[in-house]
């Protein structure tokens, strides 16, 4: 009785994003909460591997980018963290003064969160790209004190750009609202989701977009002109010059860059709705949970790529 009724009381208070009726409620709420705890779980365990395989593989630490992926395993570490909230909320609702704070607290650290690893990529594909243009100069360019500058400034600038949302300037771009603050009382801005888009949303993939097609570009370049020397001079030193070449900087670029387009293609659906809820054109509860959960699950992706790609 007192589980039932502990049930009825979260259907009763919750925003259930996916109900559509009084006697589904129930059932829909708890659907959620194991599609969240669900996800909470696999995103805290697959980072806190990708973590511990970092500090139990010191060879790792040579490869420049390595900073910025546990930049990124840490933040999606603290996403799988901070979906506690959310989860324990569907387990037990506390009717508190205090949802409200609670609400915008949550989104701006999930939005900040994705923020790092997002800007993250950006930086991993510019320094692949530094790689390949400039291999000479690389080591004078890319220095651990200027990496380790750079992870704080990504912090800095991924908190910074979504203060406003604390001043009622819009919201930070949470949806799938578990709380019914959230999704009753706190409304997305048209100007607010612009400027988001204009400062770190397009920003980032139109760096990606141009680093990664001159990565391909010249290590396609590089593969031609091996093979032209391999049929004019069929040799060991041309056999094992392209063996060393830039087929392994090639490879590596292909694990980043399907990080990068698994991580777009299950954040584009999120963007999209964020704009067009936004604008006022679209308001699907069922929608915005749906793009706010995948989203968040390529905090998780990432580990699963990682280990499928590369066997390092």
């Amino acid at each position: 009785l007192n589980m039932s009724s502990s049930v009825m009381n979260i259907s009763e208070h919750l925003s259930c994003p996916l109900g559509f009726g009084h006697y589904n409620a129930v059932d829909i709420c708890i659907l959620e909460t194991v599609v969240i705890v669900l996800l909470t779980f696999l995103i805290i365990a697959g980072n806190l591997t990708v973590i511990f395989v970092f500090h139990c593989a010191p060879l790792l630490h040579h490869y420049t980018t390595s900073y910025f992926i546990q930049t990124m395993a840490y933040a999606d570490l603290f996403v799988g963290v901070s979906c506690l909230v959310p989860t324990l909320s569907l387990l037990h609702y506390s009717t508190g003064v205090h949802e409200s704070l609670t609400c915008q607290v949550f989104g701006y650290i999930i939005s900040v969160l994705k923020s790092v690893s997002m800007a993250c990529l950006a930086c991993i594909s510019v320094d692949r790209y530094l790689a390949i243009t400039k291999p000479l100069s690389y080591n004078q360019l890319v220095t651990p004190c200027r990496l380790r500058i750079c992870i704080i400034l990504i912090w800095i600038y991924s908190c910074l750009i979504f203060l406003p949302s604390f001043l009622g300037w819009g919201k930070p771009g949470y949806h799938g609202d578990i709380f019914e603050w959230c999704a009753t009382s706190w409304l997305t801005n048209a100007y607010f989701t612009g400027f988001i888009v204009c400062l770190l949303y397009a920003p980032a993939a139109f760096v990606i977009c141009f680093t990664y097609f001159h990565i391909f570009k010249i290590c396609r370049q590089h593969t031609k002109e091996i093979n032209d020397r391999r049929a004019r001079f069929p040799s060991h030193e041309v056999d094992a010059a392209g063996e060393t070449g830039h087929s392994p900087d090639r490879r590596y670029a292909m694990v980043l860059f399907r990080i990068t387009s698994v991580f777009y293609v299950l954040w584009l659906p999120y963007i999209i709705y964020f704009l067009l809820e936004s604008s006022r054109v679209l308001e699907n509860p069922a929608l915005s949970f749906l793009t706010t959960w995948l989203a968040i699950s390529n905090s998780f992706c990432n580990c699963v790529i990682y280990s499928l790609s590369n066997s390092v």
